[in-house]
């Protein structure tokens, strides 16, 4: 049983007739899920993942005050501390009525904060160039159980998918630095005799190369531990996360391996052309990446995104 299976179960014999037995009065106003950061609300945990931050528990979401004032919230905080120690045959966390990191009672407005920076997940175009992927990822990943009040649903479609001109922002920063890391500074270091510096350049092009395929998927990649299985399970990229994980392994000082490694960078930079091209995301035609990246870039119609820096969302 994952957490998700977890949480989803608890809920439904503990948590669901506690709230509808105990707080029906306010029940019209809260949501209910398994939402936020760690591989548990993936889907992704597994018996490692257990060695921390892994017990029976949800999330309840409340609106703010006006509506469920802070004495109900604290009553409902007391109540979710009393569920059941154990379900699964796991083990709860001893943590306070007030919560714990993950789960328990929390405000939609603080939820959103904490993950995005903003309380109602309206983001300017600044704070959308510079929120990392992952924790765009953690803001709408796992499941919502069911949501009366509709507010927490609401902001999760907001960030569910970025302006067009934000992504049209990362795609051309990360077309670049495929670019210079695999086109151009792979081979470099290569003849340089710097394997190491080869493979940092090789890490530098994987890392972009993912998140292109991501955005081009409309979706986030998540955090660093995870990126391999998320990509894996997009649709049509077997192959290339294959290609992918070669470029890491493969040994840089065997000439052969390198040569093939820099062929493999040009097969992705090529698949990749002609995923941008079928978007009708670029008008560049040739295999340079970089020419690619300011095509994209070029299509961005607000011009103060358009004119800011290429790589204005790298550095994550």
């Amino acid at each position: 049983m994952n957490g998700l299976e977890l949480a989803k179960g608890y809920y439904e014999e503990f948590g669901k007739p506690m709230l509808e037995t105990e707080f029906s009065d306010i029940l019209p106003f809260l949501a209910v899920g398994f939402v936020g950061s760690g591989s548990e609300h993936y889907g992704y945990d597994d018996e490692i993942s257990k060695d921390h931050d892994f017990e029976p528990g949800f999330c309840i979401f409340l609106p703010d005050e006006n509506l469920v004032d802070s004495r109900r919230a604290f009553q409902l905080e007391r109540a979710y501390a009393k569920l059941p120690k154990e379900y699964g045959g796991i083990k709860r966390q001893n943590i306070s009525p007030v919560g714990g990191n993950r789960n328990g009672v929390i405000r939609t407005s603080d939820f959103y904060l904490k993950a995005v920076g903003s309380a109602n997940g309206q983001l300017s175009s600044e704070q959308w160039l510079r929120l990392p992927d992952y924790a765009l990822a953690e803001a709408v990943n796992g499941d919502l159980f069911f949501d009366n009040y509709g507010e927490f649903s609401k902001i999760r479609e907001t960030l569910i998918c970025m302006p067009n001109d934000i992504k049209l922002k990362r795609l051309a920063g990360n077309l670049l630095i495929m670019a210079q890391s695999g086109q151009y500074n792979f081979l470099r270091c290569i003849r340089h005799g710097e394997p190491e510096a080869a493979q940092l350049a090789c890490a530098e092009f994987v890392n972009a190369a993912m998140k292109v395929t991501f955005l081009l998927q409309d979706r986030y990649m998540p955090y660093y531990k995870w990126s391999f299985r998320a990509l894996r399970e997009l649709i049509g990229t077997e192959e290339s996360a294959e290609k992918l994980s070669f470029l890491l392994f493969g040994d840089n000082r065997d000439n052969a391996v390198a040569e093939h490694k820099y062929d493999t960078i040009e097969e992705i930079a090529s698949e990749t052309v002609t995923a941008l091209q079928e978007r009708q995301l670029t008008k560049a035609i040739c295999g340079d990446l970089e020419k690619h990246a300011y095509s994209v870039n070029d299509k961005i119609s607000d011009s103060t995104v358009r004119n800011m820096n290429i790589l204005i969302t790298i550095g994550e």
